[in-house]
C-alpha cells in the first residue's frame, strides 16, 4: 500500500521512492500482552495510566516495532464515551511514539473517567510525554 504522501505523478515521482517509515507502530490484540504489559512499569497521569514493558528477545514480534495497546473500562462511561477517549488516546498515540517511544517495548494507555475524553488536546499530549519518560527514566 502506498503511502497519501507519496507523490502521484510528474517528475517529482521518478525513481523516488515513498518516504521511509523509521518506526513501525502495531497494535495489540491479545489479552496475554495486555496482561504482561500490566505486570511491568506503571505511570499515572490525570488523563490516563500508561503502562511500559520492554519484550523479551525470545518473543514472536518484530524487534523493531513499538506495540501500542488501548482501553477504557465501564467506569469512563457509556460506548461513546469509552470510544472517542480510546480515539483521543490513538491520535495522541499515534503523534507521540514514533519519537518518544522505544523500539522494543510495549505500552498499553488506559483511559481515566471524566478525564481522557475531556483534556484539551494539547495537554494530553503533554501527559503522555510527561508519562513516557518517567517510565523509560527509571
Amino acid at each position: 500500500m502506498t503511502p497519501p504522501e507519496t507523490p502521484k505523478d510528474g517528475p517529482a515521482n521518478q525513481g523516488s521512492a515513498s518516504p521511509a517509515v523509521s518506526v513501525r507502530l502495531e497494535v495489540m490484540k491479545k489479552r496475554s500482552d495486555f496482561l504482561a504489559a500490566s505486570r511491568a512499569r506503571k505511570q499515572g497521569t490525570k488523563a490516563m495510566m500508561v503502562q511500559a514493558r520492554k519484550r523479551r528477545d525470545t518473543e514472536d514480534v518484530d524487534p523493531l516495532a513499538i506495540r501500542i495497546g488501548f482501553t477504557c473500562s465501564k467506569k469512563v462511561g457509556n460506548a461513546v464515551a469509552r470510544n472517542r477517549a480510546k480515539r483521543r488516546m490513538r491520535e495522541v498515540a499515534r503523534l507521540m511514539l514514533p519519537e518518544l517511544g522505544k523500539p522494543g517495548w510495549d505500552y498499553v494507555l488506559i483511559g481515566r473517567k471524566d478525564e481522557t475524553d475531556q483534556r484539551d488536546f494539547v495537554t494530553l499530549q503533554g501527559d503522555l510525554r510527561y508519562a513516557l519518560r518517567k517510565l523509560h527514566d527509571s
